[in-house]
């Protein structure tokens, strides 16, 4: 099992011999510390350190070479390799060494947490498995959550040690609930080894720690201290969630039954085809090996070795590399190093693939080659062997409690051919401080903690413990090294998954959502209850009692639609907003991942590691109300909204409806700008565009800023047909309503928004920058050059009751930000009497007039400005043909009819960022951080 044992030392060679063969694979080879190095004469010595899995060689180092341990260079010719993992080390830091090796990774596991594998950036990072350096290309992975970094053929070697989030109601019994929630106080580090910031510094000893040569250094994951490998545990365990705390949401905050959710379900992780093939790690190595020739080593060659019959299945093996004149006990203790697999070699055995034979022979190649042993091995044949465990009469296992025991998590039990899951639940309690407990209360439960999904199956009383964990290793090696036995409560626990479904017709009623519930996802009354109704979203939430049933219909949305329009299915966690601190004020943050090209999604994956990943949300799965609703019973939160100007409207449209439904009503909201135009941020300081800041420091901005008041309008176009004399004929459709954050115009600016939107739709592949964005605005700009129209003739404006003659115009804008087209000040400096000075909260509209685009052009030169013609808050229009119109950037072709502008209701509560410098605090290290963890992404 994941902590049954240790294993003894291994083939040098199988260290740089994991998978087959892929250019990648070989370069990494080629790189890696073992690979740099040759034995010294002896070196088939091994050399025993203070942490555990390691095995280490003397090796002569041929290249410069960095400790993974202290970071330091190592003088000399001679350094110390594990060759399981590669770690490299000094010889003075033998003695001292705390980083463990991969293979003994699964039991340093506290609670097991799958990972939330995506493709990783372009920049090289180092793999978290073999310690070896990335390349940045497609086949590397990262989780989306933590700071884990692996090679696509290392993923399945990986564990369940991804950075808790939540509570999880349908398994806390597994470590105790109310111990867990108890802990708020004393929450303690997530430590990750490696990838550190450049700047990073040692918490104990306030030296460097990071290097970009070596994996090396660890990092809390929550409030990203950093530390040497060797001082980490001097560090106080107690985590304070750093310079964020205040604007995050603590793990034991957010509660969340998800059982078999899969990590990218739960996180509102958008499924593209980009990730399709990340679904199927555990393969990766299978296709690579396939498709290439094995490596003929030197006096040597390469064994296909398979972990179990669920590899053989698959096609999935590992090369092994094998000496001339290699004893069994020498391929077998190779083969087990390939796996990552700690154990004894004496308990192990290598069949022949297809074939009941045994390797017995001391001289495993020649029995698969000629005398010159260079000749490749083929596929199949005597080339593949199946690494099996013996047979076992007795053995010792670790069972886990739910309660902590002087110390330790878990109870040591020797288990025989007539344990049983009941007995040895007997024994479990009889060594705890529950013993006097009826046994028939508890269960015990097998873990298996991938790294993909943490797998739960519940063992029959009278099940055979030996012939359990015989059927997972024969079913898989690696599986046994990932599984646990946990003790677990038979209590029936209360189940509530609670899913947001989106997408649905709007503004009907109750009785008709819950009809289209049962009639298109066959819904049973006695499990799911429709507990919130968004009726102007066309959204529903509904309240599951059984986990089958939510998986059931999560599945099943998918692949629904209603009215032509396809279902999106949200899982929405719980915020137990009793248990928030009360200075803490949490952030919830949208991000619009296709905005800025990559720099939307380069923002979701930075912010969902700065903070919980539980407030951050793309918008492009779910909407707002997703967030919203998580949201909706948090006394006071603050939104960070990443988009361009469009999508903060949006979100303000969203709150606007749902405000109703919320605690807070009025939360202030921030801005990162990914558009094009982006003036709404200009004006509160957030700047023309994102270029790749750190995270963190938008963050501490935001944390600082401060509150500022915004009008809202509300445009009613009712369209009418017009006679001649300007007189209403009849209705032509359905008033329509919307509401204006920055700007409303009518004509030749209306016009170029609309032509660049409907170039956008044709190819939006190439929308992925704000300089072609622009490039398109001018080259459509200069197509209108020559088009002339009078306004004067077409619309009749009324402000206040007060009708305004036009001039000779072909575009009217109405103003309500003193920025419009990308930080044009279309209003102008000018002092005029007869006008105040424009501010966003002072709760009027600015009229003016442009005479076409080369006036337009000159106003974004800065060499004129418009023409003013009004100021008011109340505007009324006459329109007698239809026109061009836009809103915030948002244009289509307006019917003849009236037109009324008026104030939307109380104004909008922004957060302007502080003209003040940041404080000390912000950048310095006494606060956890110097840099974010993801912050070096920024540039990919």
């Amino acid at each position: 099992m994941a902590d049954s044992g240790q294993g003894k030392a291994a083939e040098p060679e199988a260290a740089d011999s994991r998978t087959a063969s892929s250019v990648a694979v070989k370069k990494r080879a080629q790189q890696s510390p073992g690979s740099r190095a040759q034995q010294s004469p002896g070196s088939r010595a091994r050399y025993q350190s203070s942490a555990p899995g390691h095995c280490f060689k003397k090796v002569t180092l041929t290249k410069p070479t960095f400790c993974h341990s202290c970071s330091d260079f190592i003088w000399g010719l001679v350094g110390f390799l594990c060759e399981v993992c590669n770690f490299m080390c000094h010889e003075k830091c033998l003695k001292t060494l705390q980083s463990v090796c991969s293979c003994v990774a699964p039991s340093a596991v506290q609670v097991p947490v799958a990972h939330c594998f995506g493709p990783a950036g372009q920049k090289k990072r180092f793999c978290c498995v073999c310690r070896k350096q990335t390349e940045g290309h497609a086949g590397e992975l990262r989780c989306e959550v933590c700071e884990l970094h692996v090679h696509a053929d290392c993923a399945a070697f990986t564990c369940a040690d991804c950075r808790r989030s939540h509570l999880d109601g349908s398994v806390e019994q597994l470590r105790g609930e109310m111990d867990f929630l108890s802990l708020q106080d004393t929450f303690h580090h997530h430590w990750r080894e490696g990838n550190l910031p450049s700047a990073a510094r040692c918490e104990a000893c306030r030296r460097s720690c990071a290097s970009s040569d070596v994996l090396t250094g660890m990092r809390c994951e929550w409030c990203g201290v950093t530390s040497h490998a060797a001082c980490y545990l001097s560090v106080p365990p107690e985590c304070a969630l750093g310079r964020l705390r205040h604007m995050m949401l603590h793990p034991t905050c957010v509660r969340l039954d998800s059982r078999n959710f899969r990590k990218m379900h739960l996180y509102c992780i958008t499924e593209n085809n980009s990730h399709e093939p990340l679904d199927h790690f555990d393969d990766v190595d299978v296709s690579s090996a396939k498709d290439a020739q094995p490596l003929a080593v030197e006096s040597g060659k390469q064994l296909k070795v398979f972990d179990g019959d669920d590899a053989v299945k698959r096609s999935c093996f590992r090369l092994v590399s094998v000496l001339r004149a290699t004893k069994n006990e020498d391929v077998v203790e190779a083969a087990l190093r390939a796996f990552y697999l700690p154990d004894d070699p004496q308990d192990y055995e290598l069949h022949e693939v297809g074939g009941l034979q045994r390797l017995h022979s001391d001289d495993v190649l020649n029995r698969n080659s000629g005398p010159d042993n260079r000749t490749p091995l083929k596929d199949g044949g005597d080339g593949a062997w199946m690494l099996r465990a013996k047979r076992r009469d007795a053995e010792v296992v670790q069972v886990y409690t739910g309660w902590p025991r002087s110390g330790a998590d878990f109870v040591v039990v020797s288990v025989s051919q007539d344990s049983t899951a009941a007995s040895v639940l007997a024994e479990v309690l009889s060594q705890t401080d529950m013993k006097d407990e009826d046994v028939s209360k508890f269960s015990l439960q097998e873990v298996y903690m991938s790294s993909k999904q943490v797998q739960r199956q519940t063992l029959t009383p009278q099940e055979k413990i030996l012939d359990k964990l015989q059927d997972i290793r024969k079913t898989s090696l690696r599986q046994m090294n990932q599984t646990r036995l946990y003790v677990v409560d038979n209590r029936k626990w209360a189940v509530q998954v609670d899913l947001l479904i989106v997408g649905l017709p709007p503004l009907l009623a109750r009785d008709e959502y819950v009809q289209l519930m049962e009639e298109h996802l066959t819904i049973k009354s006695h499990l799911i209850t429709v507990s919130h109704v968004y009726p102007s979203q066309g959204a529903v939430v509904l309240q599951v009692s059984c986990f089958s049933e939510a998986e059931r219909i999560f599945m099943l949305v998918k692949d629904t639609s209603v009215s032509d329009k396809t279902l999106t299915c949200v899982v929405v966690p719980v915020i137990m907003h009793r248990k928030l601190a009360a200075e803490v004020c949490p952030l919830l943050v949208f991000v619009n991942s296709k905005s800025g090209g990559l720099k939307g999604r380069e923002l979701l994956y930075s912010f969902r590691k700065l903070l919980n990943p539980h407030q951050v949300f793309d918008v492009n799965n779910g909407g707002p109300l997703a967030g919203l609703h998580t949201f909706r019973d948090v006394p006071r939160f603050r939104v960070l909204v990443c988009g361009g100007d469009g999508t903060v409207g949006w979100v303000l449209g969203v709150l606007e409806a749902v405000r109703h439904k919320l605690v807070c009503r009025e939360p202030p909201i921030g801005i990162v700008p990914l558009g094009t135009g982006n003036d709404l941020a200009r004006v509160l300081r957030w700047g023309p565009g994102y270029s790749g800041e750190d995270p963190y420091h938008i963050l501490v901005s935001v944390d600082e800023a401060d509150e500022v008041l915004m009008d809202r309008w509300t445009i009613l176009l009712d369209a009418q047909d017009m006679s001649e004399d300007g007189k209403d004929s009849g209705f032509l459709e359905p008033p329509k309503i919307v509401q204006m954050n920055n700007y409303f115009g009518l004509g030749i600016d209306a016009e170029l928004s609309l032509d660049f939107h409907l170039a956008r739709e044709g190819e939006p592949g190439k929308f992925t920058s704000r300089f072609h964005n622009k490039s398109v605005y001018v080259k459509v700009g200069l197509q209108k050059i020559s088009s002339t129209r009078s306004l004067h003739k077409e619309l009749q404006l009324q402000v206040d009751a007060h009708n305004i003659p036009l001039p000779n115009i072909e575009g009217l804008i109405f103003l309500n930000i003193p920025s419009w087209g990308s930080g044009a000040d279309l209003w102008g400096s000018e002092v005029d009497s007869r006008y105040a000075k424009p501010s966003i909260d002072d709760g009027l509209l600015e009229v003016v007039g442009v005479t076409g685009v080369v006036h337009m052009g000159k106003v974004q030169s800065g060499l004129c400005s418009g023409i003013r013609l009004a100021q008011g808050n109340y505007v009324r229009l006459m329109v007698s043909k239809s026109i061009p119109v836009q809103v915030d950037g948002e244009a289509w072709i307006q019917p003849p009819g009236h037109v009324i502008i008026s104030a939307a209701g109380p104004k909008v509560r922004m957060l302007r960022k502080s003209k003040q410098k940041q404080k000390k605090s912000s950048s310095g290290y006494k606060d956890g951080r110097s840099e974010s963890p993801s912050s070096r992404d920024g540039g990919q």
